[in-house]
């Protein structure tokens, strides 16, 4: 039988595990149908009801995928409640009728380069580890580009003279670099960095700054937060999000302690997946000029959850608005831009006094 892998969607970065996979495998890789409403009700529907919104969007990701003839499925999320999903994942599709392998990447909690190697050596017995370590190079740099542009396009797009030109550019820059290798892709990063900058922009000097906390899943898969990233630049915000894979796979363990260090007045010990970054990022935000923070997080996320009163406490002290938004499968897009609207309003009012 054909080997068919899929895996769950996180934000843009199914680009460099499509490349990856279908590169290292040499197998055909499905990815699965863009988040929709469909995604998170099939995830919903067959998920235990309390669970966190990041389970029912995997799993109703992963049905899309089935349904598109995917029969190996994938799960590679760890640092919280995510790196057990993978066995109640599997019994339920599994109860559900589906004939699928499934490969889970975890372990100690923490992506397993290990098992990734071992998993491309079961689907592909000829792999050349060699090769494989080129693909892994090439699909952690591309990883490295993609956030380093993203993060330029949150502080930039809102103040575009000429509406949507970030938008078009970033897409062309997304579909440039699918199937290069290294030294390509170096030199498309450095191209398409040269282009983002020649964008035209009139940003004001009093321009409002909001800084993004709290859970990692609302923040990197903007689908399961209501876009929220993006209808704030196009308020014409200067967005900060420090929360991405290159965070979560190279500097948050250098970063830590000291995180924990500098917020020790609130925190003394680690809470748990990203809280407390929430809580030294809203701290430091709070004290360089940032005219709001917004904390998401999934509904159910038991750290993000005892980072909150301690946001509050922030929040009072330095006199900064926090708007807190929770997750779950019965969200209501109207109801969320009602809250961005008028929490836009209040930091505008707030900034011209």
């Amino acid at each position: 039988m054909t080997k068919k892998i899929s895996f769950p969607h996180l934000g843009y970065y199914y680009i460099v595990l499509e490349y990856f996979f279908s590169k290292a495998t040499k197998c055909e890789v499905i990815v699965p149908p863009n988040t929709t409403k469909r995604t998170i009700a099939l995830g919903a529907k067959y998920s235990p009801d309390f669970v966190c919104v990041p389970f029912k969007y995997n799993l109703g990701n992963y049905i899309e995928a089935l349904e598109k003839g995917a029969n190996v499925l994938i799960q590679a999320g760890g640092g919280c409640r995510y790196g057990y999903y993978a066995e109640l994942e599997e019994k339920i599709l599994k109860d559900l009728g589906y004939d699928f392998e499934f490969y889970n990447l975890i372990s100690d909690n923490h992506v397993s380069l290990i098992k990734g190697y071992k998993f491309c050596k079961k689907m592909n017995r000829k792999i050349n580890p060699f090769k494989c370590f080129y693909y892994f190079i090439n699909a952690f740099l591309m990883v490295i580009f993609l956030d380093k542009i993203e993060r330029y396009i949150r502080l930039n797009m809102g103040f575009e003279v000429h509406k949507g030109e970030f938008e078009k550019l970033e897409q062309e820059y997304f579909d440039s670099f699918k199937n290069n290798g290294i030294i390509k892709n170096i030199c498309l990063y450095k191209e398409y960095k040269k282009k983002f900058k020649n964008i035209e922009i009139n940003k004001d000097i009093n321009h409002l700054k909001v800084m993004l906390v709290g859970e990692l899943y609302s923040l990197i898969d903007t689908n399961s937060s209501c876009h929220i990233e993006r209808k704030l630049i196009k308020m014409g915000i200067e967005v900060h999000r420090d929360t991405d894979l290159t965070y979560l796979m190279i500097t948050k363990r250098f970063k830590l302690r000291r995180m924990i260090k500098r917020g020790k007045k609130y925190i003394k010990y680690h809470l748990g997946a990203d809280a407390s970054g929430s809580v030294v990022k809203s701290l430091e935000s709070s004290k360089n000029g940032f005219d709001g923070i917004l904390h998401l997080k999934s509904f159910g996320c038991t750290p993000e959850i005892s980072a909150m009163s301690i946001l509050s406490k922030i929040s009072q002290k330095y006199g900064i608005p926090i708007l807190y938004f929770s997750f779950d499968a019965e969200d209501n897009e109207v109801c969320v831009d009602t809250r961005l609207e008028a929490f836009y309003d209040m930091i505008k009012r707030k900034g011209r006094k």
